[in-house]
């Protein structure tokens, strides 16, 4: 019997900081290496080093490129990580980007400190900086989907198509005859510009994430949301600001948007994508048509309907453009990026409104801002809200409750164990009952830092 241990360094009892370490005498793997993101305890964490030899870990398997199951990656290779890292092509592309930029950001951020004074630290550093970047990407390693790739002499690996953003894969893990699977985030089943997920159809020990586990996505008329929000805009001359991630959700707001205007449902008011990552990731769209739905000419007639704002110059730029408007950037949480700019030179303007799509992790501007906040902080000072606020829930990459069970019906078996990852505590408790409910399955909840042994 081969002895397996199971490490929760992350998305444990919290949504993001992705980090599973698979711990055997024959292989050492980690699944993710994401940052933490949110409330100010969990972020002082990627400050710590993680608690194992990293040196030993053989290779990294990355279900997809968003920071919080790559963000560590950079910090990892500081700290002694020489193995591979491997994903699919659309992933590793994202990943480089989403990894670029953050570096960029960590590093004006620390240069933004030092000259204002607002850092505790004298001098503020950067958490990782671009070498540290480049020095990762040396260790990348693009594999195909579906297909079959031995690590070891009795360790296989297969990434498979789960929709979420382009590239993302869930992961199965043969080890000792023993099938992991872990889940990634979880795709839509159906979405503007991907496919449905695909399914695991066994699983031994299963990983699943339950962002969404505990509710469903409303019932939203996104179309009608946005000619209101738009109409309302064009009325006082003001701005719509709709902080977006970078990955898949500006895309897919490009293309509503697009589509809206085509059929004539919102006229040719100006659109500005201020997010350089966002930029990058549009060419990701455009180098790997197969991993999305859009045809070639609806891609080029979505790019050519936009404004694309790339340096920061041209930020104020649109910021002093006195035409209704509308803006979309960087961050999605509101944590960092361009939006803040906007964010704190138009928010205490009743012309203004804001748009938050997705999910908010609680500790983030994007969540306070969604309880109604009437002043966010942002480098060092406090900037009035004025601004009409709204949230819409449908247009998320996560799967719901719902969807989730759907996944979860494609495997034949019983699995051994079903561990919950990637939730907050309450959609945790809620999502376990039920999957004990609908399917009789022995669910643990593993908290930060636990490990877990198992006999293979």
């Amino acid at each position: 019997m081969e002895k397996l241990k199971i490490h929760f360094l992350g998305a444990a009892g919290t949504v993001t900081g992705s980090k599973f370490y698979l711990e055997t005498d024959e292989i050492k793997i980690l699944v993710d290496c994401g940052m933490f993101q949110g409330n100010k305890e969990l972020r002082i964490q990627n400050w710590e080093p993680l608690p194992i030899d990293v040196s030993q870990i053989d290779m990294v398997l990355l279900t997809h490129g968003h920071l919080d199951h790559c963000g560590y990656l950079p910090l990892l290779v500081k700290q002694g990580f020489q193995g591979s890292i491997l994903g699919t092509a659309p992933t590793l592309e994202i990943a480089k980007i989403i990894l670029e930029d953050s570096a960029k950001i960590l590093e004006e951020e620390a240069e933004r400190a030092n000259k204002e004074g607002y850092s505790k630290h004298d001098p503020a550093l950067p958490l990782f900086d671009q070498h540290d970047v480049m020095a990762t990407l040396k260790l990348f390693k693009s594999i195909e989907e579906e297909e079959d790739i031995g690590l070891s002499p009795h360790c296989s690996v297969r990434f498979r198509y789960n929709g979420h953003i382009i590239g993302s894969t869930f992961i199965e893990i043969d080890l000792f005859g023993k099938k992991l699977v872990f889940s990634g985030d979880v795709g839509r089943l159906k979405d503007d510009l991907l496919d449905p997920p695909k399914r695991p159809q066994w699983a031994d020990y299963l990983f699943v994430e339950s962002t969404y586990g505990d509710r469903a996505h409303p019932e939203e008329d996104l179309e009608a949301i946005l000619q209101e929000l738009i109409q309302r805009t064009i009325q006082r001359r003001g701005t719509l600001i709709i902080p977006s991630f970078a990955v898949e959700r500006l895309q897919s707001l490009m293309y509503l948007l697009y589509k809206l205007y085509d059929r004539n449902k919102i006229p040719n008011i100006p659109i500005f994508v201020d997010s350089p990552m966002g930029i990058n990731v549009l060419e990701v769209f455009g180098r790997f048509p197969k991993w999305h739905k859009l045809a070639p000419e609806e891609y080029r007639n979505m790019c050519n309907h936009v404004t694309l704002v790339s340096s920061y110059r041209e930020t104020w730029e649109t910021i002093d453009d006195t035409r209704p408007k509308i803006v979309i950037a960087g961050s999605g949480m509101v944590t960092g990026g361009r939006v803040l700019t906007y964010i704190k030179q138009l928010a205490d303007m009743e012309s203004t409104s804001i748009l938050l799509v997705g999910y908010q992790a609680e500790g983030t501007r994007g969540r306070d801002l969604l309880e109604g906040a009437q002043e966010l902080k942002m480098f060092g000072k406090y900037v009035p809200i004025r601004a009409n606020v709204q949230h819409l829930e449908s247009l998320s990459a996560h799967a719901d409750q719902k969807e989730l069970l759907h996944w979860l019906e494609g495997v034949d078996n019983v699995p051994e164990k079903v561990f919950l990852i990637h939730g907050e505590t309450e959609a945790m408790a809620v999502f376990k009952t039920k999957i004990e409910e609908v399917f009789g399955w022995h669910t643990h909840i593993p908290e930060l830092h636990e490990t877990v042994e198992i006999l293979l």
